[in-house]
């Protein structure tokens, strides 16, 4: 009689949860994208807050190992607190990838969105992001402006709709006389993303959401989690430290 095959356990993708109809149909997209990546590999999608189903529910019931990718763009208070807090409280034995971002990938998914939005060759463009109060994270966002500027070969700057400097309203009144172009940097439509669109800019391209670049992103995460695995033991972060989503 034959054994039964080890389980390639599980990927669960974590966002941070939305009001906004669109953003959890985009949010499940991407988790479709990511399952495409990879046949018979079992994928899920939580949240950690607001929509359904919350992470702290699926995490006992996935069939293991558990890899836990967040669906957050940058570092702070989601990355550093409540996740490891939810995957202590539940699933003590699952290994949590790093944020999506920085990462030249992430930077393809913005890029990809932009001729879409009406970009010219001497549009002025910022990144734009949700922010936080979390000086390592805001860096996150600047570097992730920084390898933008390069795939496009034009200066980009970074703003923040809610905490951090400049602000969205600053960034697009400052400079010269050129049309300012605000690169989302959000995964999906949501209230940030309707921030961004009141902010005063001449163009906003749409939320980075479901595309082979991302779903290639989600997967090197876990492949690092996975490495990681193999040589460490699971640790926990334990960070006060207050911030607003990413994504």
């Amino acid at each position: 009689m034959r054994g039964r095959p080890p389980s390639r356990g599980t990927l669960v993708l974590a966002a941070h949860g939305t009001r906004d109809p669109r953003g959890e149909k985009v949010l499940r997209e991407v988790a479709a994208a990511v399952s495409r990546r990879r046949p018979g590999h079992r994928v899920e999608l939580a949240y950690l807050e607001i929509s359904r189903p919350l992470l702290a529910d699926v995490l006992p019931a996935a069939p293991g190992p558990v890899t836990v990718v967040p669906l957050l763009l940058a570092g702070g208070y989601h990355v550093h607190v409540d996740l490891p807090g939810v995957v202590a409280r539940a699933r003590r034995d699952a290994r949590i990838a790093a944020a999506l971002g920085p990462h030249p990938l992430l930077s393809e998914a913005v890029a990809h969105r932009l001729p879409a939005a009406g970009l010219r060759p001497h549009d002025r463009v910022v990144l734009a992001a949700a922010g936080s109060s979390d000086p390592a994270a805001l860096d996150d966002v600047r570097a992730a402006a920084r390898l933008l500027s390069v795939r496009l070969g034009r200066p980009v700057t970074a703003a923040f709709a809610a905490a951090g400097r400049p602000a969205l309203e600053e960034a697009v009144t400052r400079g010269t006389g050129n049309r300012v172009v605000l690169a989302s940097y959000l995964l999906a439509p949501g209230f940030f993303h309707t921030r961004l669109l009141e902010a005063g800019a001449d163009l906003v391209s749409d939320p980075i959401g479901a595309g082979p670049a991302l779903a290639a992103l989600v997967w090197h995460r876990y492949d690092e989690a996975q490495r990681a695995r193999k040589c460490q033991p699971i640790h926990h972060h334990d960070n006060t430290t207050s911030s607003l989503p990413a994504g």
